[in-house]
This record gives C-alpha cells, structure tokens and sequence, in this order.
C-alpha cells in the first residue's frame, strides 16, 4: 500500500507488525515529511527503521518512549548524502518551516527524523 508517491506500507513497517489505525495515520503524516526531505535533495530516500512494535522495540534495546512505537519516526539514508549532511538539511527545513518539528539523531550510518512536535537533538555518532 502506498502511503505517499515514494514511500509505502511495506518500508516503513518492514517486519509487517500488526499495528493500530492511529500508528497507520502517523505514517501517513511522516510520509509526506519524507517526501520534503527526498524533493530537497531529488534524492532517493531508504528507510532503515520505521515502525516497530513494543516488543521488537524492547528487544533491540530502544526505549518504550521512542517515537518508532508510535509510527512517528524514520531511521533514513539519502543516496550519496553523508548522515550529517541529511542531519544539517532536515535542521534547515525545519527552521524554515518547511519541515514538521520534532526530533533529529545523528548517528553514524543514517539520520533519525521523527514527527513528535517538539524539538529533540541528540548525536550518538562515535567516529
């Protein structure tokens, strides 16, 4: 199922979690916040992680906050854009009000963004 032109069901619920309507409706709503992000850079977007359920979540050693549970976030890499890169520019389209606000991590390999309405920051990059 097709969420927005890009992005689909099946990215951003790559373990095929059972979820609630409302988790649906927050990947609607992020969805189309990913589609900004691939228009800024006319880029191709992979999702690494979007949706997971409490357990999954739990067991890979996330909070029981994370914005995942709730169908709010995307783990996400850009082709050819350094994490940091895709970090700086979401903070761009944010600032612009472009972009939903909520939270960036910056992490090594991929830039978490997720749709809470409040700022968040955090950088668990280790190189």
């Amino acid at each position: 199922m097709k969420l927005t032109e890009n992005f689909s069901i099946d990215e951003l619920n790559k373990h095929k979690f059972d979820m609630p309507d409302s988790v649906l409706d927050n990947l609607k709503m992020l969805s189309v916040q990913l589609e900004i992000i691939r228009a800024h850079f006319n880029a191709p977007v992979t999702i690494n992680s979007g949706y997971r359920n409490l357990e999954y979540n739990r067991n890979i050693g996330s909070k029981d906050t994370s914005q995942h549970i709730k169908g709010t976030a995307a783990d996400i890499v850009v082709k050819d854009v350094s994490p940091d890169e895709v970090a700086d520019a979401i903070e761009f389209l944010i600032n612009t009000g472009m972009l939903k606000e909520g939270g960036v991590g910056r992490y090594n390999s991929f830039t978490h963004y997720d749709i809470r309405g409040t700022r968040a920051r955090w950088n668990y990059k280790t190189i």
